[in-house]
């Protein structure tokens, strides 16, 4: 079963990395790219070294990732 969060910019998909939320239209985990800004690598190394993955995509899982950090109550 395929499921799309958060505007089609990540996907899950339960018979793809056991559901883990990847890049649409890839293979790279959403918690890859965490783990590599926790490192304190760019993000062009991040593109660097998974080029299936857009500079469009990374900003749009930040832009995610801040509408819900921001929420207010």
């Amino acid at each position: 079963m395929k499921k799309y969060m958060d505007n089609n910019v990540i996907v899950s998909n339960t018979g793809m990395l056991n559901g883990t939320p990847v890049f649409q239209g890839t293979r790279v985990p959403v918690q890859t790219l965490l783990d590599y800004l926790e490192a304190d690598d760019s993000i062009e190394t991040f593109l660097d070294d998974f080029p299936t993955v857009t500079h469009e995509q990374v900003v749009a899982v930040l832009e995610v990732a801040k509408e819900k950090l921001l929420v207010t109550v």
